[in-house]
């Protein structure tokens, strides 16, 4: 479960983080009440589980009351990278001097979480380990100990943090460990950490994400699911249980595990289309499961054409297609053309099930792609 900027800043403040002093909006009206008791410059951060909010036009800051006002019609209400902004965080301005990066996540192929650290803050941590990866300080961590002082000194150093504020962004990653272990979180980050012309440093950012699975030992954390998801799809897939992430294209995606779902998504890429969603239905999927993906799909608006791709392993071919029969023959008429590739455990007696007046099917899974990339652009002419 992603947490929005404003539900991490305030876990982080009540742990002892300094954050600016902001306000939650959802109305220009309310935007404007808010700078007024914020004062200027103020911060207008659109609410979104997007990265790069600043480049997209989500981040503004405000001088003065005119500012304030096109800040918040320019960001209510605006498309980010496929979200509609709903609220914005209206936040105080921090002269700052430097940004640094501090996060916790957990390091897969070491089995272990990570300690991060790095002078090359406010830009996407992604691309700085990309393109130059000596800029992060790593420090990996026991789970049976935890972060000691003396590592998170260490790593601090390690990356170059000015000496009369290493102490200090020192304490800053010790805490977010301790959050991130207490919360069941599966990373948490701060980018940027601000330093300010009084060597103070701040949290201008927040980024912290829990294990869906251990929601039921955080019932402060579960309390925020429902207004942690962006939109109604979200909310639905939480609600069927899905892993769901809706990306910015029209070819809706379906399948059973995540790595056969991501190969979709680079065919659907490769073929010359734009995926609209990773939608695992995960393994075991029954006829009702299965329908309930279809629903989610149809659901969304960007969508043009879907394809459905299941290799059975756990999942059985002839549940599969009894689903999909389902879900299809209760429309009148069928919402989107649907491709479906089936292989693996009962494939063939799924295949034989399938109602193919309702479905195109295809052998392959390269031909099933390219068919619904096709689809989605005569749809979308």
């Amino acid at each position: 479960m992603k947490l929005h900027e404003y539900q991490a800043k305030d876990i982080f403040a009540e742990a002892g983080i300094p954050v600016p002093e902001s306000r939650l909006a959802s109305s220009v009206e309310e935007v404007m009440e808010a700078v007024e008791e914020i004062g200027y410059p103020a911060a207008i951060k659109a609410q979104v589980h997007v990265g790069g909010r600043g480049k997209a036009g989500g981040i503004k800051i405000a001088t003065d009351e005119d500012e304030a006002r096109q800040a918040a019609e320019d960001i209510l209400g605006m498309d980010l990278k496929g979200y509609t902004v709903d609220r914005v965080l209206v936040e105080a301005g921090v002269d700052f001097e430097n940004e640094l990066y501090v996060g916790v996540t957990m390091d897969r192929s070491e089995g272990k979480p990570v300690a991060m650290v790095s002078t090359e803050g406010g830009v996407n941590i992604e691309e700085v380990a990309e393109e130059n990866p000596d800029a992060i300080a790593r420090e990996h961590i026991d789970p049976a100990f935890g972060l000691h002082p003396y590592q998170a000194r260490k790593v601090v150093f390690e990356a170059g943090i000015p000496r009369d504020v290493a102490f200090d962004v020192a304490s800053f990653l010790t805490t977010l460990y301790d959050l991130y272990e207490s919360n069941d979180a599966s990373d948490i980050e701060i980018n940027p950490v601000m330093i300010t012309s009084d060597r103070d440093i701040v949290a201008a950012d927040a980024v912290m994400n829990i294990d869906d699975d251990a929601l039921f030992r955080h019932d402060d954390l579960a309390a925020m699911e429902e207004d942690a998801y962006e939109n109604d799809l979200e909310a639905k897939a939480g609600e069927y249980g899905f892993d769901y992430v809706r990306l910015s294209g029209n070819v809706g995606i379906i399948g059973n595990g995540a790595g056969l779902v991501m190969t979709t998504l680079d065919l659907v890429d490769y073929f010359g289309g734009e995926p609209a969603n990773f939608l695992d239905i995960g393994g075991g999927a029954k006829a009702e499961r299965v329908a309930n993906a279809l629903d989610m799909v149809f659901s969304d608006e960007n969508v043009d054409s879907v394809v459905f791709n299941i290799f059975g392993g756990i999942t059985r071919g002839d549940e599969v297609a009894k689903g999909i029969n389902e879900a299809l023959e209760s429309f009148d008429e069928i919402p989107k053309p649907v491709v479906v590739r089936l292989a693996g455990t009962n494939a063939e007696e799924g295949m034989e099930i399938l109602n193919t007046d309702l479905v195109q099917v295809e052998g392959t899974l390269e031909d099933a792609v390219q068919r619904a990339v096709e689809n989605a652009q005569e749809v979308s002419q």
